[in-house]
């Protein structure tokens, strides 16, 4: 299961998982000055970050035991800026769940509920290495 040891990177983005199943993720994040850009909206890259995380933990979720999985491609559409202050909250679902490739897309709103931005990545699936 997906946790606090597995995805450090997640932790030190600030990221908050509310929900995680094989087929649907939810997270939060906060808009602080930190993770933002001028003028005071959250950074693209933080949002990239942010949707790559649920993306990774979705395929993680749904790989077979013994392997591992990496983002070999991400897009991303903004729509909206994410105002500081504010909580940004994403909401993640497998297009496709392959054996070797997985695609996701995650959709990012903002506080008041308007999609801000739409991430769509695809995850290989590799065997471990011994």
């Amino acid at each position: 299961m997906f946790n606090e040891s597995n995805a450090p990177f997640a932790k030190t983005l600030g990221i908050r998982m509310i929900f995680a199943s094989k087929s649907r993720l939810e997270a939060e994040l906060d808009v602080t000055p930190e993770r933002c850009t001028i003028p005071a909206s959250l950074h693209g890259g933080a949002i990239m970050a942010f949707a790559d995380n649920l993306g990774g933990c979705g395929a993680f979720l749904n790989m077979p035991e013994g392997f591992m999985t990496a983002t070999v491609e991400s897009k991303t559409n903004f729509l909206r800026p994410i105002p500081v202050g504010t909580t940004a909250r994403a909401v993640t679902t497998p297009v496709n769940l392959g054996k070797t490739l997985q695609v996701w897309k995650t959709d990012i709103f903002r506080e008041d509920g308007k999609l801000a931005a739409v991430v769509t990545q695809t995850q290989i699936l590799t065997p471990l290495q011994s």
